[in-house]
């Protein structure tokens, strides 16, 4: 023998695997010629990759050690060889380690299920008060007949006879760099290991159905429009009987015919005739919890309009607004006011606005002037940057 690979490694003549593996894998990092600019570090990894590729193979270091040649004469001490028993992947493990030429072993057939998205339309009243729903869902379960398993019974499922159950098949390729060896999923079982003889006849080998039920989702005080709410477990149930997904709920919330909603806020319009707004009066507004039988809280609450008011001015009410989702307490509730002119007076009415406009002088009121910029986006911004 030319050389003794056992030297070569540094290990002793009774060295296990796995002390081969460890002593390659420290020469070959302090010898590849990417990391080593010595004139004879190209010639000296190869030769201790040779020494690994023939001891680590069983049976060519049978042939070593009985003094044989273990490369069959295809190489001397300065090439790869192509021996089945050396993979490129030990070379790969030097540097990054891990064991990228063992197995992962067949993959399970139960795999989580998918995530579900339902809306669900609720007034607005529920929305800031909350609800309870029984809502129906139409989802992957698990099938009953095969407890999720696929297989028509228990002797239905049989090692696959391509990967011998490891999931996967390898392939050798010959590389200048050695033989690389590589996985994949194998073709027969898809990974799984097993082949099922007898599918199911209620699920066909899914072992999940899909199938309607109910489900009951409360919806929280102040959730707005778009705020998903997730149910955990309650969505597609995986292939094989795996693990459901979360079942999500999208709340839309319907247009109502007084009030509309900004955050916890809530506005309205109140229309007041003239002389209301100019005597002052007061309103009795209906409120949300009027919407809700079941709801705890006044059907109305009252307002004070203060004289003199003018057309789209507003007033706030504390508290009477949407409950708050995160926190405590309510919004407001702001109320503009309209004021409403009369377009359909008679006599009697005209004459008397006639008169009070004499008293007040406004018989000819002189036109009181002002820009419109102001009341405009543009005027606003221009105004900004005065």
């Amino acid at each position: 023998m030319a050389q003794d690979y056992y030297a070569l490694l540094g290990v002793s003549r009774s060295a296990t695997p796995e002390e081969m593996k460890k002593a390659y894998r420290k020469l070959a990092r302090q010898l590849h010629p990417d990391v080593n600019d010595a004139p004879d570090a190209a010639d000296r990894f190869k030769e201790v990759t040779t020494a690994y590729e023939v001891l680590s193979d069983p049976q060519k270091r049978a042939v070593y050690d009985r003094g044989g040649n273990p490369l069959g004469g295809g190489g001397g001490a300065g090439g790869f060889g192509g021996g089945a028993g050396f993979s490129f992947d030990d070379i790969m493990d030097a540097f990054f380690g891990g064991g990228g030429s063992s197995s992962r072993g067949p993959r399970s057939r139960a795999q989580r299920g998918q995530d579900a998205l339902l809306r669900l339309q609720v007034d607005l009243a529920e929305a800031a008060f909350g609800v309870t729903r029984e809502i129906k869902v139409d989802t992957a379960v698990v099938c009953e007949r095969c407890s999720g398993s696929g297989a028509e019974d228990d002797s239905a499922t049989v090692t696959c006879g391509t990967c011998h159950g490891h999931g996967e098949v390898q392939q050798v390729q010959r590389t200048p760099l050695g033989s690389v060896r590589t996985a994949r999923p194998c073709p027969t079982c898809h990974g799984f290991g097993t082949v099922i003889q007898d599918p199911c006849h209620e699920c066909h080998g899914d072992g999940r159905v899909r199938s309607r039920r109910s489900i009951t989702v409360s919806i929280p005080a102040g959730v707005d429009q778009g705020t998903r709410i997730q149910l955990a477990g309650e969505g597609e149930v995986g292939p094989g009987g795996g693990p459901a997904g979360d079942l999500y709920i999208e709340v839309e919330v319907a247009r109502h015919p007084v009030f509309t909603r900004k955050g916890d806020q809530l506005r309205c319009q109140v229309t007041l005739p003239m002389t209301a707004a100019a005597l002052g009066t007061h309103v009795d507004l209906p409120t949300l919890e009027a919407d809700l039988a079941d709801e705890d809280g006044p059907e109305v609450v009252g307002l004070e309009v203060p004289a003199g008011i003018q057309s789209g001015e507003t007033l706030t009410l504390r508290g009477q607004g949407v409950p708050r989702l995160r926190g405590p307490g309510r919004g407001d509730l702001v109320v503009e006011i309209v004021v409403q002119t009369p377009d359909d007076l008679d006599d009697a009415p005209r004459d008397l606005l006639k008169q009070l406009a004499a008293l007040r002088d406004e018989a000819r009121p002189e036109a009181q002037l002002g820009s419109t910029h102001r009341g405009s986006v543009f005027g606003r911004i221009k105004d900004a940057f005065r």
